[in-house]
């Protein structure tokens, strides 16, 4: 799990990084989707290889914790948001306020990410 973190979070910001995420178009937030959505597939895959699941538990693992990293991502990347949000000016966004505000943001969200596709495997768990 904290390899799948850490990788993760380290893919999203070698992204910014080398400048690979458009700021000025929709390109920007499609490319930060797509890692955030593969890492919450590599969290249900993960933890379906490791228990070794069915096919109904692999496709239950997958939908699940794409729910969880989809709801995570919702209040973690708002929470993250208004953390670094007094930081930033009030006529700029995070995203234009500079890199390393922006870096911290984006890893905020993918810890966020990550953390509610995990939880989200753990309670349905619970009821297996």
């Amino acid at each position: 799990m904290r390899y799948i973190l850490s990788l993760a979070v380290l893919s999203i910001l070698l992204l910014q990084w080398t400048r690979s995420i458009p700021m000025a178009s929709v390109g920007g937030s499609l490319a930060i989707a797509v890692v955030f959505v593969a890492a919450a597939l590599a969290v249900g895959i993960h933890e379906a290889w490791m228990h070794k699941r069915r096919v109904a538990g692999w496709i239950v693992n997958i939908v699940v914790s794409f729910f969880g990293a989809v709801l995570a991502a919702q209040i973690g990347g708002f929470l993250v948001v208004m953390l670094l949000g007094s930081v930033a000016t009030v006529e700029s966004s995070v995203a234009k306020s500079g890199e390393p505000l922006m870096s911290l943001a984006l890893a905020g969200g993918m810890v966020a990410t990550v953390l509610g596709a995990w939880a989200a495997l753990r309670i349905v768990e619970r009821w297996r």
